[in-house]
């Protein structure tokens, strides 16, 4: 497999599921000759060709009116940001909604399918392209060119625009930008009127009047108010859920629930409203589990469902869905991620309790629910991830009764990765020295396709709280079928191992979970066909902290390593970060000496292998001065060092940025391989 191969890691988003058992979801394809991402809406049926629903040049997100007739979804123009489009189910041509100066998303319709609510970045006058006069900001209706959506370049250039004033520390986010001057709010749009007749020349109605971040759009069941997440504060970490009148004003928001904690996915269903959210005070949110959550619509107190120490759910895959008296999650467990049911009054049931609907040795990255059936986007370690459907009373019983999953798959996106040459994974377990059991997994090199024994790259994942899996990675898959071993820790600090597991680094970063990559390593390096003595290091944003924490803190282990995006020096960090003034103080406290402690840019003078060191001059979640600094303290002392850096790039270049750089850095690092690790 070779850079160029990026090509081959295309990705279903989350599917929508229509009553027939129809399915609707958005393929994305990275197009490294263009630079660019493809994408196109695919309907899947059972038994039938997958058909190109929409042509491009970049559809996501789509989602089905309540009866079926309509698809809404999201499309992008080169250069533009996506805008909402319609189209009927059964075919014709995609018209735009709405035409909004920065783009559109989280689009949700009402129950009865008259309107859509959305959110959009609301900018500021003379700001991002908008002209400096009354109404300018507002939204548009398209013009009768609706595959050219305006680009709203009749404003300053960025240089030429007025100074920012800040007064909080929530003013900008990585991949993003500055937002304390382009706040999301919800917008209403009528598609449909009273009468029946089709309203989409109607204006778009904004609801909402907030200054900081909120969350996704839901309609309550009988479409008087939409329910949204809020911080209780500006700079809080912790989320308020509340609700506004469709037709009321923005200012008449009600306050549902006051979590100890955050709040994100929120469900309306019989008068309850059911989220994701973890608790903690002031900004003790390391480590913390997020779980269902139940609160009354009328208002109250928030009664968790799910048990604090064992069940993760994980709202990025789906949120609540609640069928037949169960509220339907997706839930992380040691490297898989499946759909889960929990009964709608129960209360903090614990994870061996929750029955299995979708499982496996696989993760869920995306499902949706209609009447008997769902659908899910499913990747293992045979695929990115692909379109499978089912009935959910089968499948529970298969699930119960331990019998294979009787669900129909609709997509193989991933066969030309298969002829390509997908290298094995392998779950490997050990012991670190304080007796704590460690988990992970092994890709090795395809079999035959390279003499052993093998060189081997420990390679830490980002969060800290976040998990790998045993489903197809593009970088294990990379070096792998280059002739490398991967070794994928989840060490202490991970997600989808309970809240302990997690929570056990918080003030102890470079301590257990040093332990634990290590003794999973060598529970690796104890096998014959991986070479011991020739072993190198890498990881992004913690894997790049833990890289360059390594390199200093382990002699003798490593040859070389490879330090992306990293946090090298948490002092610098706090202030500099857009999440620094909490996360720093989460992780590591407040106190400047503990700071410099456990920052690697303190014992850069120990570093010992040649270190390259990887990052985007646009990441303000891991700032370039996180890199800068490392880079001078080892050039001032002769080391052996490299600094890569990528013009344009933030934070998520490795998994969303521009193709022909994904394919650049994937070139880079194996070239930095080939010098210090090379394959025989």
């Amino acid at each position: 497999m070779k850079p160029a191969d990026l090509r081959l890691f295309r990705a279903y988003g989350r599917p929508a599921l229509g009553e027939t058992g129809d399915v609707i979801a958005a393929l994305s394809t990275p197009d490294v000759d263009g630079d660019c991402y493809r994408g196109v809406l695919h309907l899947l049926r059972a038994g039938a060709s997958t058909v190109d629903f929409t042509r491009g040049p970049l559809d996501s997100a789509p989602v089905l009116s309540p009866n079926g007739s309509v698809v809404v979804f999201l499309r992008a123009a080169a250069g533009a940001p996506a805008q909402p489009f319609a189209m009927p189910r059964h075919g014709g041509e995609p018209f735009q909604l709405v035409d909004h100066p920065l783009g559109v998303s989280s689009v949700t319709f009402s129950p009865d399918g008259r309107f859509i609510a959305y959110l959009a970045a609301v900018p500021e006058e003379g700001r991002y392209g908008v002209a400096a006069t009354v109404g300018a900001a507002e939204p548009q209706r398209p013009t009768a060119d609706c595959g050219a959506p305006s680009r709203h370049a009749h404003g300053p250039a960025p240089e030429a625009e007025p100074a920012r004033r800040i007064n909080r520390m929530s003013y900008r986010t990585d991949g993003k930008g500055f937002v304390l001057d382009r706040p999301e709010q919800i917008f209403v749009l009528e598609l449909v009127d009273q009468s029946g007749v089709a309203a989409v020349d109607s204006t778009p109605r904004r609801i909402t009047d907030e200054a900081g971040p909120i969350g996704r759009p839901a309609f309550t069941p009988d479409g008087a108010e939409i329910v949204y997440t809020r911080p209780v504060a500006i700079d809080s970490q912790q989320a308020e859920i509340v609700a506004v009148p469709v037709a009321g004003e923005p200012a008449a928001v009600r306050v549902i629930a006051a979590p100890h904690g955050d709040a994100t996915a929120p469900t309306v269903h019989d008068g309850w409203v059911y989220y994701v959210g973890a608790t903690f005070d002031g900004n003790d949110f390391a480590g913390r589990t997020p779980g269902l959550w139940a609160v009354p619509l009328a208002g109250g107190d928030p009664h968790r469902l799910t048990d604090v120490a064992t069940v993760h759910v994980d709202a990025d895959a789906g949120d609540p869905v609640v069928v037949d008296g169960l509220v339907l999650v997706a839930v992380d467990d040691r490297g898989t991620v499946a759909v889960r049911a929990v009964p709608v009054d129960g209360r903090d049931v614990p994870l061996h309790e929750m029955a299995v609907v979708l499982g496996g040795p696989r993760v869920v990255k995306g499902f949706a629910v209609n009447g008997p059936r769902i659908a899910a986007v499913i990747a293992d370690a045979a695929s990115c991830g692909d379109i499978v459907m089912g009935d959910l009373t089968d499948l529970k019983r298969a699930a119960a009764a331990g019998e294979p999953s009787p669900e129909v798959r609709l997509s193989d996106i991933s066969a030309p990765l298969r002829e390509a040459g997908l290298a094995g994974v392998v779950e490997i377990t050990a012991t670190a020295t304080d007796g704590y059991p460690v988990h992970g997994w092994l890709v090795l090199p395809p079999d035959g396709a390279f003499t052993g024994p093998h060189p081997v790259l420990l390679s830490v994942h980002g969060g800290p709280h976040s998990a790998y899996t045993r489903s197809v990675f593009d970088e294990a898959q990379m070096y792998a079928t280059n002739g490398y071993a991967v070794v994928l820790p989840n060490p202490r600090g991970s997600a989808g191992y309970g809240e302990g597991h997690g929570r056990a680094i918080v003030g102890r970063l470079g301590t257990v979970d040093v332990d634990d990559v290590l003794a999973l390593l060598d529970a690796a390096l104890a096998r014959d066909d991986l070479d011991a003595a020739r072993v190198g290091v890498m990881g992004g944003s913690y894997g790049g902290f833990m890289t360059s924490w390594l390199a200093s803190h382990a002699p003798g282990r490593f040859v070389a390593g490879i330090s992306e995006r990293a946090v090298n020096a948490w002092d610098s960090f706090a202030g500099s970060s857009d999440i620094g003034y909490f996360f720093a103080d989460a992780y590591v406290g407040s106190d400047p000496d503990r700071q410099r402690a456990l920052s690697p840019l303190q014992h850069a003078d120990r570093i010992d292998i040649p270190l390259l060191i990887v990052h985007s001059e646009q990441d303000w979640r891991c700032p370039l001065e996180q890199a800068q600094r490392l880079f001078v303290a080892l050039k001032l002392r002769g080391h052996e060092t490299e600094m890569l850096l990528f013009p344009g790039e933030g934070h998520e270049l490795s998994r969303s940025g521009r193709p022909k750089h994904r394919q650049q850095r994937f070139e880079a690092i194996l070239d930095w391989w080939a010098r210090y690790l090379p394959v025989g």
